[in-house]
């Protein structure tokens, strides 16, 4: 399971950290909370850099431009994960654009308070570490991907990256709920939703993967691999 997304890592209760008041009191109408409609930008490229947040329920899209202008995602991030986390290695102002996919509920710390948590738990400076160096890690190998593995092959790795970031077992199945669509995951592989839908049906015609809108379950891990 993704070491990003759970609420709690080596005993640190990331929704208490980031939305406190939320948690105590149920209150929604704080300086630490945010909702953010479907299809509104949390923020675009050169804006400033100064706060980390934490996805309290929907989906965000991460990614930037190419000098012609194409859209690239770089990661679709769900309730339970942290983005804006580069502000706190120095980034003055954004390099990505965060694009909320449906209405989002997002907690929000100023990158400062964040840096004094640091001082006084070093656990959670250690997370926040571990989670820029794994991102930065998956960016290095979907670059690797994209030059040296076939569209069906990046596929099937991403469908497996899936149930280790964010799958449960379930018998001696793996499940991942809130399935991405057709185009996020083209997008996120490099392909076109045409491929997609040709390797996800032809995997789920030999009961590999079996999957509708709302969640993938494989059924057999090794033939996937």
């Amino acid at each position: 399971m993704s070491d990003s997304q759970l609420w709690f890592l080596e005993n640190i209760n990331l929704q208490f950290v980031f939305c406190p008041k939320k948690v105590d009191r149920g209150d929604l109408e704080t300086v630490d909370h945010l909702s953010f409609a479907a299809h509104q930008y949390v923020y675009l490229p050169e804006e400033p850099a100064q706060k980390i947040y934490l996805i309290n329920g929907g989906r965000i899209k991460i990614g930037t431009y190419g000098e012609d202008g194409k859209e690239i995602t770089k990661a679709i991030l769900t309730t339970g994960e942290v983005f804006g986390e580069m502000a706190l290695i120095g980034q003055e102002s954004r390099r990505d654009f965060a694009y909320a996919l449906e209405d989002t509920d997002l907690c929000v710390l100023e990158k400062g308070d964040l840096h004094k948590m640091f001082r006084e738990r070093g656990e959670l400076q250690t997370y926040f570490l571990q989670l820029i160096g794994n991102r930065t890690l998956r960016l290095e190998k979907r670059l690797e991907n994209l030059m040296f593995k076939s569209s069906r092959t990046r596929i099937t790795d991403f469908l497996r990256e899936l149930i280790d970031t964010r799958g449960r077992k379930v018998g001696y199945e793996h499940e991942v709920r809130n399935m991405l669509t057709h185009k996020e995951i083209a997008d996120l592989t490099g392909t076109s939703r045409q491929t997609v839908n040709s390797v996800l049906n032809e995997l789920r015609r030999d009961e590999v993967i079996s999957f509708d809108r709302k969640r993938m379950l494989v059924r057999d891990l090794d033939r996937l691999q």
